[in-house]
């Protein structure tokens, strides 16, 4: 979204002369600014606000709701197969692939069934209300076992994502449980596993230790070094030997680029990344160019290394890469990427954060405004920074939200009762034997 915001802009004579056409293929008619959506799981934005509808910022674009399925840049086309209707084929000059990643799952014994992600906002929304859900189940019933389950969250994955997960929705669910008779804080078990010996490497070992220890102080299991085993039917089995049922399962341990890429003849490295220069084309290719989680970009402040995979790395790359497609087009040289990673922050929750930016290490309530500053500057469009920027300012004033909503991921099921409920005894006869 960004490559095309900036295309847009840098080729607007070219556009309304209607010598030059953008195409933004994507499955969703939106962007999703990620950083925000463990504050949108725990109820600080709402999840509309951390979306940008591309319609509306990329006028002049064609935008297709649709997935690639095939792609051919020797021959330069591509396959996509609209939300309804047979696949069609497109043809196209220059190509961007910046389709991002996607969780990589582990031949994990029940993960796939009983995991979830927080890489969309649609997981995002998911996993609020199924929080919220499971503290009404414990609330509502006085079988230990089930409250046990119920009141229990894993987290594997010791990295951004998963840190922040954790602390945001354990910050949310020790507000929404004041309200409770039968629950308390006590109650609730929040369990983050990491693989590594420390988590958040980004912010170096000393801040890592930190934040763990806070963490922990929370009462939040920080188990390190340890494997998640198996998580059949909710009974989650770690490395270290512990077993325990628990109704909440997030996975966060890592990213893989979208499996687009895998169905296309671009150069893909041994992480299945498409590789990418300096100048962010695709190595070997001609009017070919990539960014993003699903590139491989060489990090020139690094000698061997690529970019992480980050918003702040992302969002630049767009900018540069655009800019080298327009170089591009009009026979000028292009320039290199290169950017000094600036650090890092991670909100913990309301309050409180950890930071490490420019050589300074930050904790507690500047890390957390930092954090706010920073991703507020950044999230796309005044539209979207004025509506979060209200978000937070209404939080000041009024108390959390904290009702589960869960209903919506079954509209029609009250609808359907109804339904079964007026039909003659006969009908409801047969309705039962099926």
């Amino acid at each position: 979204m960004y490559t095309a915001l900036r295309l847009q802009k840098k080729l607007r004579r070219e556009l309304k002369r209607g010598e030059v056409k953008i195409t933004v293929v994507d499955p969703n008619s939106y962007m999703t600014y990620q950083p925000f959506l463990p504050e949108a799981a725990a109820g600080n934005i709402s999840p509309r606000h951390v979306v940008v509808p591309l319609r509306r910022v990329l006028p002049r674009c064609s935008v297709r709701n649709a997935r690639v399925t095939e792609l051919n840049h020797s021959e330069g086309w591509a396959i996509v197969q609209p939300l309804a209707g047979p696949p069609e084929r497109i043809s196209y000059d220059y190509l961007v692939m910046a389709a991002g990643a996607v969780p990589r799952i582990l031949p994990i014994p029940g993960l796939a069934e009983n995991g979830i992600s927080l890489k969309t906002v649609g997981e995002a929304i998911h996993l609020r209300n199924h929080v919220l859900q499971q503290l009404e189940i414990a609330e509502s019933t006085g079988d230990e076992e089930i409250r046990r389950k119920a009141l229990t969250f894993v987290f594997v994955g010791g990295g951004f994502a998963g840190v922040e997960a954790v602390a945001e929705l354990e910050d949310m669910t020790r507000h929404a449980v004041k309200y409770m008779r039968n629950v308390t804080a006590e109650d609730l078990r929040f369990v983050l596993v990491e693989a590594a010996d420390r988590i958040l490497p980004e912010v170096g070992p000393d801040m890592g230790k930190w934040t763990a220890e806070q963490l922990r102080g929370r009462g939040i299991d920080v188990k390190l070094k340890t494997l998640l085993k198996s998580a059949v039917d909710g009974e989650i089995e770690l490395s270290d030997g512990s077993r325990f049922p628990a109704g909440t399962l997030v996975w966060n341990a890592g990213v893989k680029a979208a499996p687009v890429v895998r169905g296309s003849d671009l150069p893909l490295d041994e992480r299945g990344r498409v590789k990418a220069t300096e100048y962010l084309t695709v190595e070997g290719l001609v009017r070919a160019f990539t960014a993003g989680d699903n590139a491989a970009v060489p990090d020139l402040t690094q000698e061997g290394m690529t970019c992480p995979p980050n918003a702040q790395h992302a969002v630049r790359q767009s900018k540069v890469l655009a800019d080298n497609l327009v170089r591009s087009l009009r026979g000028k040289s292009l320039k290199p990427y290169v950017h000094n990673n600036v650090g890092a922050v991670a909100g913990l929750g309301l309050h409180k954060g950890v930071a490490y930016t420019y050589g300074f290490r930050v904790k507690g309530w500047p890390a957390w405004f930092m954090h706010r500053s920073y991703h507020g500057s950044r999230v796309p469009t005044l539209n979207r920074k004025i509506r979060v920027l209200v978000d937070w300012t209404l939080a000041l004033f009024l108390k959390r939200e904290t009702v589960s909503l869960g209903i919506i991921e079954q509209p029609r099921a009250d609808f359907e009762l109804a339904a079964l409920a007026d039909a003659p005894p006969q009908s409801k006869t047969k309705e039962n034997a099926a």
